[in-house]
């Protein structure tokens, strides 16, 4: 997501170092790069201008800051726009009484498993989600409803069996409610076909039926131009409150994220990043900006590492690591607190600078995971603790238990030495662990994820980690961490 964007916007900005003043000549050459960037990442039209314009209006005739590059000066004036574009703060999720969320958006766009991804994230907060189905057109649609709340434990309304008409399930998911006592009610609501006039007036019945203090569109990052007149749509119908962008792991332009944001006025308030109902983000404007930027999101995955990641056993594997008693077990270790995190892709993607890398390995970097996990859980214990009795006849037997060719036992044997040979600098192992997450060292969030550094050789790259890029004046990477 936004990959395609980050190397044009970096392009653009590129062609204005070196210049001692920031003239109309200039900016104006870079600004139209910069808005055939935005366009084909699919932003609106009229939103593309007014980015420009504000972008333009402040640089066009600044003095370039002392030691300081002209393209470094317009990304900051870029990165300040395109927050305030975004939204300039997270906005909460109202979960006041009547405490009722209604969840709307187009066919396809993920709402169902987005009303079960909500549900997950707010157990995770304390509270008790109910989950209620009023999607009485998709086939399965309950039924889905009702799969996902089980493996969450979280209780789900369907309504009666031949049921058809929407408004009068709301009603009787009114008096189920009542029954459920105190609860966050998610209602999960039909599809709209294009934008269906009549499908558009349903939902507004059954919006004044419900009456939901949340009415949040969920809305594919991929949705294209179409994004401005769907969300001015739904917007005019039910009153929206907030956006929820799916998909945002895939590979679309993700434009739409731009658009519905400054056409409906409304706060993106969530980001969902694959198809676990664990994966929703909250949506973080300034980290956005970061990302898009190219500068990764370096809180946003200190964060996931302390939710996912057990730190005692982080840190217990750091501690091996630093003491040269590096084996298989450590680096299958290493591997599945990986794994934890995500897709490698979006790992890398949270990583300053880290976007072409992440774009080079695509889907082969979890595939690759995948067969070093198979090789290592192919070992006698022996083997994994003690690397160097693996002869010929091992790895032959390795492989064949593993379904994979001797030449990939060959490079993790070789990655593994180079891994090991890193681990045993001490010097080495407390700068990669301190630049990784920006500082924090062996005690904080960068020695949670420290463990996890020397795992880069085995996805094509070279040296893991490296450090934080500078970033122009006035900018810095949000949070304490």
């Amino acid at each position: 997501m936004f990959s395609a964007l980050s190397e044009k916007l970096e392009s653009a900005f590129k062609k204005l170092r070196g210049q001692a003043r920031i003239s109309e000549s200039n900016v104006s050459d870079a600004m139209q790069e910069i808005r055939l960037a935005l366009l084909e990442a699919d932003v609106d039209f009229k939103v593309t201008k007014d980015l420009v314009e504000a972008v333009t209006k402040q640089s066009v005739g600044s003095e370039v800051l002392l030691k300081v590059s002209p393209g470094q000066q317009i990304v900051k004036i870029f990165h300040d726009e395109l927050v305030k574009l975004l939204g300039s703060e997270a906005s909460a999720l109202n979960v006041d009484p009547p405490q009722r969320i209604l969840m709307t958006g187009l066919n396809g766009a993920g709402k169902t498993t987005t009303s079960a991804k909500l549900a997950s994230w707010l157990k995770k907060q304390g509270r008790r989600p109910l989950l209620l189905a009023l999607d009485l057109y998709r086939p399965a649609a309950v039924k889905q409803l009702q799969v996902l709340g089980q493996q969450l434990n979280v209780p789900v309304f369907a309504p009666a069996e031949g049921e058809k008409d929407p408004v009068k399930a709301a009603k009787a998911a009114l008096v189920w409610l009542k029954e459920q006592g105190n609860g966050i009610a998610i209602f999960d609501t039909a599809g709209r076909q294009d934008l269906d006039e009549e499908l558009l007036d349903e939902l507004k019945r059954v919006r004044a039926v419900v009456e939901p203090n949340e009415v949040l569109l969920v809305a594919d990052a991929a949705t294209g131009q179409q994004a401005v007149s769907v969300a001015q749509k739904f917007n005019a119908a039910v009153g929206i409150t907030g956006l929820i962008m799916t998909k945002l792991d895939g590979d679309a332009r993700g434009g739409a994220l731009l658009s519905m944001r400054q056409v409906t006025g409304c706060p993106v308030k969530f980001l969902g990043v694959g198809e676990k109902v664990d994966q929703l983000e909250i949506f973080h404007p300034d980290r956005m900006a970061q990302r898009i930027l190219g500068m990764g999101d370096v809180v946003g995955l200190v964060e996931k590492a302390a939710e996912e990641i057990d730190e005692k056993e982080a840190m217990k594997l750091a501690a091996r690591m630093q003491s040269n008693k590096f084996d298989f077990n450590d680096m299958l270790a290493q591997l599945r607190m990986m794994k934890k995190l995500g897709p490698i892709g979006g790992i890398l993607g949270m990583l300053p600078g880290m976007g072409k890398m992440k774009d080079m390995i695509g889907e082969d970097g979890d595939k690759r995971m995948k067969h070093v996990e198979a090789l290592i859980l192919s070992m006698t214990p022996k083997e994994r603790q003690r690397p160097e009795i693996i002869n010929g006849q091992r790895r032959k037997r390795i492989c064949n238990g593993a379904g994979r060719p001797v030449m990939e036992m060959n490079q993790l044997l070789k990655q593994f030495e180079m891994m090991k040979k890193l681990m045993s600098n001490k010097g080495m192992m407390t700068q990669l662990m301190g630049s990784m997450m920006g500082g924090g060292g062996p005690g904080g969030p960068g020695g949670m994820m420290g463990g996890l550094g020397g795992l880069g050789g085995l996805f094509g790259g070279g040296a893991p980690g490296g450090k934080m890029p500078k970033l122009p004046p006035g900018m810095k990477f949000p949070g304490k961490f």
